[in-house]
């Protein structure tokens, strides 16, 4: 009987819970662990109203990587989920590598002091990880990791060639605040406010944050304007998609979001440096997420939809070949689900999937890994079984 110790009790650890909780044939036994056990006691008590399923819960600082390394010599599970924050990866990592047990993230790793997030750190681990017949499986939540599994069955289905690859993002719907983010604030506005970054002709090419931007018509949402961004599956992809020209990847944001988020730049609330306020340091950006709504509190008012996918062109049998890839979730059906918004949503349930894969030995090889590197089809049926049903167009118009 397998079991899991899930890091980490935020809006995507409620939905990676639930979701493994209502699969009792593959995750037999779940411990669920986080600096504010109160927080992972919550989640545990749905479960049980829901699915009639006991949760063992602990207090855990993820930071103190002996601490970690105690509680999973203590629970002995097959597999530690990493939905904790991405600083927190490499001493999870670290951990799991004492412990000799496999692991699982949804996000890459992003030093504290720095607003640089890339693999590398993480695959630097791939020799330790080989070395100790470990596997980690990076990045299994939306995107990363379904985009990448997107690439992946269409490099195995659809195409011989694929040249280009822009990854999609839209959340359409509408949570009532004035400024609220739809993930950890601290995280979401680090990424936001960073410079765009694109992979083409075998170089990284940079633009000014959100300079580049055009109007996409999103399936289930409609038009929306995107912005050119650097997301970590790009790094990934990039590598393993075979021949691949270009790759981007692109996210919509409001007007109202906009002019939120550059006032809180030029006033100076998103900086990550300290500062010294009334005798103590503090970093604004921390200040700012205490001050700012919890994501998981969208949840029960939001409506409106996700609209996430991966426009691809290449060719195949000789022939140019343009698809889109996507998913569409409603924030409102998956609230009545498992109480959670559709952005927590469509990152818990990959991660869920993934465990899967890795804990059915359908996913298995030692070393670090990215998702497009395993076979897309398991991953690929079980989206449709779980929740987050898939789409495979024909696509006329091209991003430009």
């Amino acid at each position: 009987m397998n079991k899991v110790l899930i890091i980490g009790a935020g809006g995507v650890s409620n939905v990676v819970v639930q979701k493994c909780a209502s699969v009792p044939e593959v995750f037999g036994e779940i411990v669920l662990a986080s600096r504010t056990v109160s927080k992972c006691d919550t989640i545990a008590e749905r479960v049980k109203r829901r699915l009639n399923r006991t949760i063992i819960t602990e207090k855990l600082d993820a930071d103190n990587v002996s601490e970690t390394v105690a509680l999973i010599r203590k629970h002995q599970p097959n597999l530690v989920m990493n939905v904790a924050l991405p600083y927190q990866d490499l001493n999870i990592m670290d951990a799991c590598l004492e412990a000799g047990v496999d692991y699982l993230d949804t996000a890459n790793y992003e030093p504290r002091d720095t607003a640089k997030f890339e693999y590398k750190w993480q695959w630097n681990y791939q020799d330790r990880y080989k070395n100790a017949d470990i596997m980690a499986l990076l990045g299994s939540g939306f995107d990363p990791g379904t985009t990448n599994v997107f690439c992946a069955y269409a490099q195995k289905h659809l195409f011989d060639e694929i040249h280009t690859v822009d990854i999609v993002d839209c959340n359409g719907g509408n949570h009532g605040k004035a400024f609220a983010t739809n993930f950890n604030p601290e995280i979401n506005i680090r990424e936001v406010s960073a410079r765009g970054r694109y992979y083409e002709n075998g170089e990284w090419k940079s633009t000014d944050p959100l300079s580049v931007h055009q109007s996409f018509d999103f399936p289930g949402v409609g038009v929306r304007e995107m912005y050119l961004m650097y997301h970590e599956e790009m790094e990934s992809l990039s590598k393993n998609i075979k021949g691949v020209k270009r790759m981007r990847f692109w996210m919509t944001f409001g007007q109202e979001y906009l002019t939120h988020l550059r006032v809180l730049q030029d006033v100076g609330m998103t900086r990550i440096d300290e500062v010294e306020y009334n005798g103590q340091k503090i970093v604004p950006l921390q200040f700012l997420k205490a001050v700012l709504p919890d994501p998981g509190s969208l949840a029960k008012n939001y409506t409106g939809k996700t609209s996430i996918g991966c426009v691809i062109e290449g060719l195949k049998d000789g022939q140019f070949k343009r698809v889109f890839i996507y998913n569409i979730c409603d924030h409102a059906e998956t609230y009545k689900e498992v109480e959670a918004q559709a952005v927590s949503y469509t990152t818990g349930v990959p991660a869920m999937i993934g465990a899967k894969m890795m804990l059915s030995g359908k996913w298995k090889k030692t070393g670090v890994c990215n998702m497009e590197e395993f076979d897309p089809d398991p991953f690929m049926d079980d989206l449709k079984k779980y929740g987050l049903p898939w789409h495979v167009a024909e696509w006329n118009n091209s991003v430009k």
